[in-house]
């Protein structure tokens, strides 16, 4: 490390005033003890949502029972206690879980770092900045450089024209193993070809009288950019990111890998790994990459301001590539892992901040134990309006804002939960078995890994919350989550969901802000007498039906499972045409939940 550092305070100006920055660290889970209320007689004790006439419906019976222990059990006897009924206990309870709100207002996360010009330091509030981001440095994925980048196209193409799954995920009856073997060498002929053809000296030093087995380090360099371009952009890569996992997945066989005569996998570059393989890791304890790595937004600052944040930044950036520059490491490797860990930042505005934003509109515009009025009522009743669960306005409440915050969650860590399923996937000893699970062929596959990680975050987010609605099973490995990819593709829809939906709450709280009244204020007026009624009704409608247990016609695929919650807000998004505010949404610009950037053209 250099003899001399300057603080932080050299870099900012001194008239500079406290503002606050768009990242940060992970606020610790919230201590107190999760609050039960009883279910109500006859419903199951686990979820609280089914009917059933044991203790747990088939559900929470088969999650709990999964391991096959069940014959182990020792019948017991209880006298059980009569049961409180849910009206008398849901006050109390709303109670306790609107203190436990009041203390948790600090989980923001990635937003919770300020900088002050006086100190010259980073404040997280909760602890050093340098180690939050050291250790989350280890999941983010290294930026691609312009060669890089030049290969991934011509990864793409290969896999845009491969056919892998389609002749080795089927039913059939001979040796499949030499059918993978094949089909991996055409794509590696293909790639090989694609490189010749782009750069005819490149292609003739690496194929030039060799085989398949003498490049083994260029074809795992060209598949290992293909995962970590993925990893940092989830909308890239739709279909052929799936091909070119099963294909790495059955290149782990041993018949195959022994037939192939060359390995296929190396890690994922990350942040951390690149640092601590050139002796300067130490780089991300210093408290300026806070500043260097920050992301610029512009709402809500004047543009002196924002000039002021990026020369700033600029300044962070500069010293720390000629502070910590070596010979080993020269200072364009360290910006690009500065470059990367905002790449982090960006991600985590995009895919985890909607919820914190959906979060702050279901506390703003409804009452967590009365409903202001019939028109605004959360409560949910089976079998009316598709619905599949029954719940009080207080327990919908608390059931979106638990499920809001676990969404959130989960996106936070969404580059950790990755590389698990990364290793569960490319695993050996974790073979898959190609099933039928009613929506065609899937590859059903173990996931310790992600079921680990995925039970901690759940854990403590039911922490947090301090009270639990419904079921706390998470499919993985079954025939509703086959397999890791499948588990990480469905909560990257998470912000196309809600994207779009704050986009069009935005689009209306911009016309209200107006000094004069719009075309589109008059129209929302005309149609739902103001835009905070339209706003109420959107959101109601939302908080609703998107959380209903709908979707499917059992509570194995819907329901109020961890899993059934994400399928009744997709069943929400299918039906939006139909919405009483649907030309609302046009007129904010929005063509659908999976088209254009957020949703809008």
């Amino acid at each position: 490390m250099p003899a001399t550092t300057p603080s932080l305070g050299d870099i900012l100006r001194a008239d500079a005033e406290d503002f606050a920055d768009a990242f940060g660290v992970e606020d610790p889970a919230t201590e107190d003890n999760v609050t039960e209320e009883e279910a109500p007689k006859g419903f199951c004790v686990e979820c609280k949502d089914q009917q059933c006439q044991e203790d747990f419906c088939d559900v929470c019976g088969s999650m709990i029972h999964r391991t096959g222990r069940r014959r182990q059990h020792v019948l017991t006897k209880l006298d059980v206690a009569a049961p409180i009924e849910a009206d008398d206990t849901a006050p109390a309870a709303a109670s306790d879980s609107e203190d436990t709100e009041k203390e948790g207002e600090a989980l923001e996360g990635a937003m919770a770092v300020t900088f002050s010009a006086d100190s010259g330091r980073a404040e997280t509030g909760s602890g050093s900045f340098g180690a939050w981001i050291s250790e989350r440095a280890k999941y983010i994925p290294l930026r691609l450089t312009l060669k890089e980048r030049k290969y991934l196209r011509l990864l793409e193409a290969a896999l845009n024209v491969s056919e892998y799954t389609d002749k080795v995920d089927i039913l059939m009856y001979g040796n499949k193993t030499k059918r993978m073997v094949g089909q991996i060498r055409e794509l590696c002929a293909i790639l090989s070809g694609l490189v010749l053809a782009s750069d005819y000296k490149a292609g003739q030093t690496l194929f030039e009288d060799r085989q398949f087995e003498d490049n083994e380090e260029f074809f795992q360099k060209i598949f290992e950019i293909g995962r970590r371009h993925k990893i940092m952009n989830p909308d890239k890569m739709r279909n052929e990111y799936g091909k070119l996992m099963y294909l790495l997945q059955d290149s782990q066989q041993r018949d195959v890998s022994e037939l192939l005569g060359f390995s296929t996998l190396k890690p994922i570059k990350t942040v951390h790994a690149v640092l601590e393989s050139l002796n300067v890791a130490y780089i991300l304890e210093d408290e300026m990459v806070a500043v260097a790595t920050k992301e610029i937004v512009a709402a809500g600052k004047s543009r002196a301001q924002v000039q002021l944040e990026i020369k700033q930044k600029e300044r962070a950036l500069e010293y720390l590539c000629k502070a910590y520059a070596t010979h080993e490491c020269p200072a364009d490797v360290i910006r690009q892992c500065l470059y990367s860990i905002g790449d982090n930042h960006a991600f985590l505005r995009f895919n985890r901040d909607p919820c914190d934003r959906m979060l702050a509109y279901l506390k703003a515009n409804f009452n967590p134990l009365k409903a202001d009025s019939n028109s605004l009522s959360l409560a949910i009743l089976s079998g009316r309006d598709g619905a599949r669960l029954s719940h009080s306005h207080s327990n919908q409440f608390h059931y979106v804002h638990q499920t809001l915050a676990l969404w959130r969650e989960l996106l936070h860590d969404m580059f950790m939960l990755w590389h698990s399923a990364d290793t569960d996937l490319l695993a050996a000893r974790h073979a898959y078995r190609l099933t039928d699970t009613g929506q065609g062929l899937h590859r059903v596959q173990p996931c310790p890994r992600v079921s680990a990680a995925a039970h901690a975050i759940l854990h403590r987010t039911q922490k947090a919350v301090g009270r639990w609605v419904g079921s706390a099973m998470i499919h993985l490995g079954d025939r509703n989550v086959p397999n890791a990819l499948m588990f990480i593709d469905k909560y990257n829809q998470v912000s196309s969901i809600l994207n779009p939906v704050v986009r069009v709450l935005e689009f209306l709280d911009s016309h209200a802000a107006c000094p004069e009244p719009t075309d589109v204020s008059r129209f929302v007026e005309a149609s739902h007498g103001s835009i905070d009624n339209a706003k109420k009704l959107i959101l109601a409608d939302f908080f609703r039906s998107a959380f209903d247990g709908s979707g499917a016609d059992n509570f194995f695929d819907a329901g109020s499972c961890i899993d059934g919650r994400l399928t009744s807000a997709w069943n929400w998004c299918s039906a939006i045409e139909k919405k009483p505010f649907f030309n609302i949404f046009l007129l904010a610009g929005f063509v659908g939940f999976n088209g254009g950037p957020e949703g809008f053209n």
